[in-house]
């Protein structure tokens, strides 16, 4: 079996590991903030806690109590959530490496973008991940930090610059990609260098008899208010790969900055909600008219990317150059370029899915390696085989981009 294969199915694999666990921190977290906002405090609980909440689920009833800094005896039983978010960034990280770092080539890079070698592309990803926590944290760890408004406005400022310079780097579909991994580590660093490290610290103090310092639950508790409103934003920034109108759009960067906005006002919502402060129904019209921006972004006249024949890199070439390369163009020209090109000829379709243009020879060498698994060793595409690719054809492209890679890219 070749490795583009096995790769294949290792993508396939660590991104199931990586949504399940995106589940249990993503469940986890809304869970506790629709909590912490809808405790009673009337009358005030005489376990002396900050306050508590009677629920029922799944036959049984609970009652929860929440204490403001910290119980004045340490229980026996204290169940930590931190591993959720953990797994979730390093899950993620490991499928950035695999499809964007060892694909750079065909994911990362778009030469009509920017030219880079891929050990250039895969250092300008690695190192704007760190970057940006290390911008973040001094904001919060600044003055800045009794300020939560003033403070959400430039992390907001921060998240727009960055959604700019992904896009003025990397292809569309890695530019969103790229601003939600971003914007997890932050949330992802937030988790395991801050509000755990506190939570320990009241924990040691407890078990010392000392009393915990009350600025340490508040440090925490401003880092989870952040996590809780870029949540959504970066769940729509891991699915847009799937989606060109949102990343394959001339103005991509501001799409993805309007995201942001639409988390806030969706979060506030439910949080407002879960508060017991009525209904701000405001929220829903409001994420209406920033969708409808989008939207209209979306389908505004695309910049002029008439592909140069010149600029294929140069990793892809090889592919070209192949004897067995013009019968594969021919086939791909003729059975997928309707859908997967600048103007969509197949009714229903307004884009090419997920951004692939296949209608001309330097695109279809540059997508050498999606057109094998998925018309070559797959019947994925065409869908329900519309085009009516016949066997000889798929064996085409099988035996074309064997020979040339050995199945080793």
């Amino acid at each position: 079996m070749d490795t583009t294969i096995l790769l294949h199915w290792a993508e396939f694999a660590v991104r199931w590991l990586h949504v399940i666990t995106a589940i249990a921190w993503i469940g986890s977290s809304f869970y506790f903030i629709a909590l912490d906002l809808g405790l009673r405090r009337d009358p005030k609980p005489t376990s002396g806690a900050d306050g508590e909440e009677w629920q029922v689920h799944g036959g049984g009833f609970y009652h929860i109590q929440k204490y403001m800094v910290a119980p004045s005896q340490m229980p026996e039983h204290l169940t930590w959530f931190k591993w959720e978010s953990y797994w979730t960034w390093l899950s993620g990280f490991a499928l950035l490496v695999l499809l964007y770092w060892v694909g750079a080539e065909l994911y990362l890079i778009d030469w009509t973008v920017r030219e880079l070698a891929p050990w250039q592309a895969i250092l300008i990803s690695a190192l704007s991940l760190t970057i940006g926590w290390i911008i973040y944290d001094l904001l919060c760890k600044s003055k800045l930090g009794d300020s939560p408004t003033i403070l959400m406005l430039l992390l907001f400022a921060l998240l727009v610059a960055m959604a700019w310079g992904y896009t003025q780097v990397f292809s569309g579909r890695a530019a969103l990609l790229h601003l939600g991994a971003f914007t997890a580590t932050i949330m992802t660093a937030n988790v395991a260098m801050i509000i755990i490290p506190n939570q320990k610290i009241v924990v040691a103090d407890l078990r010392a008899g000392r009393t915990p310092d009350p600025k340490y639950g508040k440090i925490a508790k401003l880092r989870s208010t952040h996590n809780n409103y870029l949540t959504l934003p970066v769940i729509f920034l891991m699915l847009s790969n799937h989606y060109p109108l949102a990343f394959a759009s001339e103005f991509n960067w501001l799409i993805a900055s309007l995201v942001f906005l639409m988390g806030v006002t969706i979060r506030h919502f439910f949080n407002t909600m879960h508060a017991r402060g009525g209904y701000r129904w405001w929220t829903w019209g409001a994420t209406a008219a920033i969708f409808a921006v989008i939207v209209w972004l979306s389908v505004l006249p695309l910049a002029d990317r008439a592909e140069d024949e010149a600029a294929l890199s140069p990793a892809f070439e090889r592919f070209a150059a192949h004897d067995g390369f013009t019968q594969v163009a021919d086939i791909v020209l003729s059975r997928c370029s309707m859908c997967h090109a600048e103007e969509v000829f197949w009714p229903g379709i307004a884009v090419a899915p997920r951004g692939v243009m296949l209608d001309s020879e330097a695109r279809i060498a540059s997508h050498a390696r999606d057109i094998y698994l998925q018309a070559g060793v797959t019947h994925a595409m065409p869908p329900g085989n519309l085009s009516f690719i016949e066997d000889e054809e798929r064996a085409a492209i099988r035996a074309w981009y064997r020979d040339v890679t050995g199945g080793a890219l």
